[in-house]
């Protein structure tokens, strides 16, 4: 066998320093993109009691206008991944934001219950094409650590900041105007940003393998099988949770496509584990890179609150203590305000562990907890116990959510990003389908034997059950999350060396092993 010879310098990937204004720019164009994303959920909150009355929808209905585009962001984020990795993943970033703002300009014309819930189905697909290439593209313009720490923190923080400004600006549309503008306000903000990321992205920090893989070898790595099995198993279990809350956990409609979704999940995994590791959607490797999996765990945690959240005060405030929209919106605000403070904490993650930063967080949020389900239920309750919740549940849950989210992309080597991203962000999606469908059934369940919605201690009950999934997840992380690799540079690709990678890939290091042997014997003098 002749000798391994060295990469050539145009097989070397290569990463090009851009200017820091050039930086600047492209991180707020991914944040926007960001930005863009999550108003489009959240600015919907304010505008659902309108459409309920103007379109004549029923509470079934009027749930899937916000579950349609959760469901089908959250299925598609792993496909949309795999191809930020496998190709240009400017392509898709452009491509997502541009699909976004044209669906929504249709949804803005739109009157009818059932075309308005597919066009929010075709935005949650849209979406998911815009959150993994941003991030894959992010990681690539700041390669250097402490620099990415805080691009990520800062575009995670968008993410919140737009939940709070979104429910501002709907309830001022929906008051002032007309809820059409919440769909108009993303199209004339999206298509305006992808004609110009087309110009301002340069080409130069797409994946190495847009241009070191041939067309055919790049078709084989996106596993068009796997994809499919684990976006179809996704489609019905985030189906089954999201129905279970309003058909009930024991029909029919429900319980099939969720034992189907378990058993495709499964059935993906098996298949993962039977195909080269290069060639699988979530390598199995994925699972074993250091903290990676307890991570994974607590991103199911931050959308769960804030949503939660959301959705007891929004109903609380406008339908019992009949609040005005703007002024349901305006009590809204430490959230944001808390949430972008903590923000710019990503510089954190190269002074302490990330640990002790996700546990001080989740400290936060235990605490907030607590006096939400203390206290809530009168207006003169607002001071006391919801101001000081709102201000730091929310900058805990930031702060775990920045941190978890900077120490998932350390863990894994940067060529991942764009699948690493996906699970990141499939992970906050089902967190907040599945704590949802939990918390509406608990809400109800409570409120059948004690006074009804117009009491609080069926709100009180769904956080005294967030408080005891926020302690799981702290105890979770005390015991499981290792510190031994804190500050050490990403894995490489392909890198059996790095303390990120398990004994699960023996099989590859082996093959690794016997090449660089085989190499030597063939340098040896006869």
């Amino acid at each position: 066998m002749p000798p391994l010879q060295p990469l050539s310098p145009a097989e070397t990937p290569v990463h090009h320093e851009l200017s820091l204004t050039r930086k600047l720019v492209l991180l707020f164009m991914f944040c926007l993109a960001q930005f863009l994303d999550a108003f489009s959920n959240s600015a919907l909150f304010s505008a659902i009691p309108v459409l309920e009355v103007s379109m004549g929808m029923t509470e079934n209905q009027s749930t899937w206008i916000m579950s349609a585009f959760q469901l089908t962001f959250a299925s598609f984020l792993l496909i949309s991944g795999r191809i930020s990795d496998v190709y240009n993943p400017k392509t898709g970033f452009v491509g997502g934001v541009l699909g976004l703002g044209i669906i929504s300009l249709c949804a803005g014309f739109v009157d009818d219950t059932i075309p308005l819930i597919i066009l929010r189905a075709l935005t949650g697909i849209a979406s998911s094409m815009t959150i993994p290439s941003a991030l894959a593209l992010l990681v690539n313009v700041f390669p250097e650590p402490l620099e990415q720490a805080r691009a990520i923190g800062t575009f995670g923080g968008c993410a919140c900041v737009a939940n709070v400004l979104g429910l501002m600006i709907g309830a001022m549309f929906v008051q002032w105007a007309s809820y059409h503008w919440v769909f108009w306000f993303i199209a004339i903000v999206a298509m305006p940003t992808a004609l110009a990321c087309a110009f301002i992205i340069p080409p130069e920090i797409a994946n190495a393998k847009d241009n070191l893989e041939p067309a055919a070898a790049k078709w084989k790595s996106l596993d068009l099988l796997g994809v499919t099995i684990l976006t179809v198993a996704l489609i019905l279990f985030i189906f089954a949770v999201t129905s279970g809350s309003t058909d009930g956990w024991a029909s029919a409609a429900v319980l099939v496509p969720l034992i189907v979704s378990i058993m495709m999940v499964i059935g993906f995994f098996c298949w993962e584990t039977r195909i080269h590791v290069d060639k699988a959607a979530i390598p199995p490797r994925t699972w074993f890179y250091h903290n990676f999996s307890i991570l994974f765990a607590v991103a199911l945690l931050p959308l769960f609150w804030w949503f939660t959240v959301f959705i007891i005060f929004t109903t609380l405030w406008q339908n019992v203590l009949e609040w005005s929209v703007i002024s349901s919106a305006v009590h809204m605000l430490p959230i944001g305000v808390a949430a972008l403070i903590m923000s710019f904490t990503g510089s954190l993650s190269r002074i302490f562990s990330p640990k002790w930063i996700i546990l001080t967080g989740m400290s936060f949020c235990m605490i907030a907890t607590v006096l939400l389900a203390l206290g809530g239920g009168k207006p003169d309750d607002y001071w006391p116990y919801v101001f000081p919740a709102f201000s730091l549940g929310s900058a805990g849950v930031m702060l775990t959510y920045t941190h978890t989210n900077i120490a998932i992309f350390q863990a894994a080597p940067s060529s991942m990003a764009g699948t690493v991203g996906a699970i990141f962000n499939g992970a906050l999606q089902f967190g907040s389908a599945i704590g949802l469908a939990s918390v509406s059934s608990i809400e109800t369940s409570v409120e059948a034997n004690h006074g009804g919605s117009h009491e609080y201690k069926g709100r009180a009950a769904v956080f005294w059950f967030l408080l005891a999934v926020v302690s799981i997840l702290f105890i979770s992380v005390s015991i499981f999350y290792d510190r031994s690799t804190d500050h050490t540079p990403q894995p490489e690709h392909g890198d059996p060396g790095h303390p990120a990678r398990r004994s699960t890939d023996s099989d590859e290091k082996l093959n690794d092993t016997n090449m660089i042997e085989k190499a030597d014997l063939a340098n040896l003098p006869v």
